[in-house]
């Protein structure tokens, strides 16, 4: 029997102890295989699969993800609700270290990053006006809150080629655009996971403010991790309650994103 998922957590490596049961998986997809082995195993009564969106010893910088082969990997087991927490810098004063950003808007200032699956076979145009699953992030911010999490349950992520931090002009640039967190890894997750027809929320923790926000010699890398790491346990709980809290059928938009288009091969 091939063991299938429904919901799907892209995330760091300190979520390996996030499931139960786990038993891990190698798979194969047309784009190379996805960024270390998928485990797969429960939370509560939902079955998950979870990927290192970085792999385990985190080998993959931002701009070398296998971002396609990783969603597919995911669709091919049966998941249709993709989680994925990750770590921002903040652009606003008011969402200091510790806040959970829900973002419900992307700005892409990514370059060079392959982002659709449909690039042969004829042109597929896909709606991308509202990037997030209302749903989704509906639960999400609902359950942050009740589990004492300072949450904006909404905001635009926008998202930089890395694995530099922004300049303090470039920090600047975006907060005046009225952008709200930076961060380096959620696009194309978002656009591919739409592709597939999949609902897919944004979990962005606030590790730092951006080097335009305040005075200073900016973020490194060390702190960020550091931040990151004193804060795994209490992230890993709120996704463990977030795919516990998500409905069991999709009354959302997502799963008819490809409805009436013409695909050039069939989806897992």
């Amino acid at each position: 029997m091939v063991t299938r998922a429904d919901i799907g957590v892209i995330g760091g490596s300190g979520f390996y102890s996030l499931l139960d049961d786990a038993e891990e998986i190698e798979l194969a997809t047309p784009y190379g295989p996805p960024s270390d082995v998928v485990t797969v195993g429960r939370i509560g009564s939902r079955s998950v699969a979870f990927i290192p969106r970085h792999g385990r010893d985190h080998r993959f910088p931002p701009h070398r993800i296998p971002y396609r082969a990783n969603l597919w990997a995911l669709r091919s087991l049966g998941v249709r609700q993709v989680l994925a927490p990750s770590a921002v810098g903040s652009l606003r004063a008011d969402y200091g270290p510790g806040t959970m950003v829900i973002p419900d808007q992307l700005v892409d200032r990514t370059s060079g990053r392959v982002q659709t699956y449909y690039d042969t076979g004829g042109a597929v145009h896909v709606s991308f006006a509202d990037p997030y699953c209302p749903s989704g992030r509906a639960t999400a911010a609902d359950t942050a809150r009740a589990t004492d999490w300072h949450t904006a349950d909404a905001g635009t992520l926008v998202v930089i080629e890395g694995p530099r931090f922004s300049t303090r002009a470039e920090s600047q640039w975006f907060a005046a655009n009225g952008w709200s967190i930076v961060g380096m890894t959620g696009f194309p997750e978002a656009i591919l996971a739409r592709e597939l027809a999949l609902c897919y929320t944004s979990l962005c923790l606030v590790t730092d403010l951006d080097a335009g926000v305040e005075a200073g010699q900016g973020v490194t890398h060390d702190e960020v991790l550091e931040f990151f790491a004193q804060n795994v346990t209490r992230m890993r709980s709120l996704v463990s309650a977030t795919v516990q809290a998500l409905p069991e059928e999709r009354t959302c938009p997502c799963g008819s994103a490809l409805d009436g288009l013409k695909l050039p091969f069939d989806l897992p």
